[in-house]
């Protein structure tokens, strides 16, 4: 009996209380039209009022907690979506208690959620219209009311719209391109972009450069500033609006014959234990050289590759046997088996200690110095910084977009930031709630100023 006396409880709560309210429905349309009033004060179209979930995440925009609007939208889709399995349940003769009673819990977790979220929008969204922290009760109660009144009563006006939130940085754009050279790397990245809830959502802009054949490049930036996504861009495996040529051919237009002239080597390899260090690379050759190659050409190519990596004398050696340190080689030999113009490499020093990394960073430099170019991610870059070239930063501008922050020499980075170190130069333009000094603006628009300058 308690257990009937305490889903019948539930089940009022939930339903009887909202679904045959007509207090409830009345104010649903109030709010519902108040919303799209404020939407429209704000500079967002009116409509998103009209569809659930769109609607909480754009209140998220409105004032400026885009991640709490994410959240809050996708809790308001799950509950609608037990609300309704509950209905269906609940409406079906002889159904099981016990699950009615588990969805309506966990219904109930998900609307307390959804209600602080709420709270701290509608705190929020107080400051946005410049009203008294009070009326964050009337919001919670009573929505439809204060939503009619702030959407549709002139007195009530925002402080600023969604557009006006963004900083200068944000919005300020060089106009300036790198030059397109027969030799080189070069990157003119307009924009990559990606849509969430309806929304173009930007998650690279305006990142040029050029980069001389025999340099070993350090890409740089916090977690989310578009490491991994500008580097697909520029290997081809994730196209943006962009013009990415290598030694005057177009990346993107001559894409499948240019493949195998790119290395990409991922943090974590793809190997098989069981085959031996040779089997490995003689397969990787088979992928990847020309099909033209004889079979003495491509067993000549394997050798010489374990001779640059340091592998003959482990080469019938189970993969699962290697160290790791051989096996990080291993799976960059895999690459260059092809011998590729652009090796692009991330976190290839993870897991191996000080001695180890430095000397497969001395073979990079070495491959670099044969004229190719290189870019390797490192989250301790530091104790091998002499031997690269340039640094690129990458940065998340006020909008959380990946921005060029710098590019250039080692040297003039650490003049151009102030810092000596580069893991303070990725302190100084990670946002202060990840532990940073939150300066990334500052030096988007620095560097942004410095190209415009340049190329007057």
């Amino acid at each position: 009996m308690v257990l009937e006396d305490i889903i019948s409880a539930v089940t009022v709560f939930f339903f009887q209380q909202t679904t045959d309210s007509v207090v409830y429905i009345i104010l649903q349309i109030l709010y519902i039209a108040g919303m799209y009033g404020i939407f429209q004060k704000c500079g967002l179209k009116g409509w998103y009022a009209l569809l659930p979930c769109l609607r909480e995440d754009r209140f998220g925009e409105i004032v400026g907690m885009e991640k709490e609007g994410r959240v809050t939208a996708m809790l308001q889709g799950l509950s609608i979506i037990l609300h309704e399995a509950s209905l269906i349940l609940y409406g079906r003769s002889g159904s099981d208690d016990t699950g009615f009673f588990i969805i309506a819990v966990v219904q109930f977790l998900i609307s307390l959620s959804l209600f602080i979220y709420m709270i701290r929008l509608c705190r929020a969204l107080c400051e946005v219209f410049d009203r008294k922290k009070r009326w964050t009760f009337l919001w919670v109660t009573l929505s439809g009311i204060p939503a009619m009144m702030w959407g549709w009563l002139k007195k009530y006006q925002p402080l600023w719209k969604v557009d006006e939130m963004k900083h200068d940085a944000a919005s300020f754009f060089s106009g300036s391109k790198a030059a397109v050279l027969d030799q080189g790397l070069t990157v003119n990245l307009e924009e990559r972009t990606a849509t969430e809830f309806f929304k173009k959502k930007y998650l690279l802009r305006d990142i040029h450069m050029y980069i001389r054949p025999g340099h070993m490049v350090l890409l740089l930036g916090g977690s989310g500033a578009g490491k991994t996504t500008y580097i697909n861009a520029v290997n081809g495996y994730e196209k943006a609006k962009a013009e990415v040529v290598m030694n005057g051919r177009n990346m993107y237009k001559e894409y499948k014959d240019m493949q195998y002239d790119i290395g990409f080597v991922p943090q974590l390899d793809l190997m098989r234990g069981s085959d031996s260090v040779y089997r490995t690379l003689a397969d990787a050759a088979t992928l990847r050289l020309p099909s033209d190659f004889t079979r003495e050409e491509r067993e000549a190519r394997v050798n010489e590759v374990m001779e640059i990596f340091g592998l003959t004398p482990v080469r019938n050696n189970l993969v699962v046997k290697l160290s790791g340190g051989q096996r990080k080689r291993l799976s960059i030999a895999m690459e260059f088996i092809s011998n590729p113009t652009l090796f692009i490499l991330d976190e290839p020093d993870s897991g191996l200690d000080g001695v180890m990394a430095r000397e497969l960073f001395q073979q990079l430099r070495q491959i670099a110095d044969q004229g190719k170019i290189i870019i390797v991610i490192t989250h301790t870059p530091d104790r091998v910084i002499d031997l690269f070239d340039d640094v690129i930063v990458l940065a998340k501008d006020a909008n959380r977009t990946g921005r060029l922050a710098f590019f250039g020499p080692i040297d003039e980075a650490r003049e151009f930031f102030g810092k000596e170190k580069m893991e303070e130069i990725v302190k100084s333009v990670n946002r202060q709630e990840e532990g940073g000094e939150g300066r990334a603006d500052e030096f988007i628009m620095k560097y942004a100023e410095r190209g415009v300058a340049q190329h007057v």
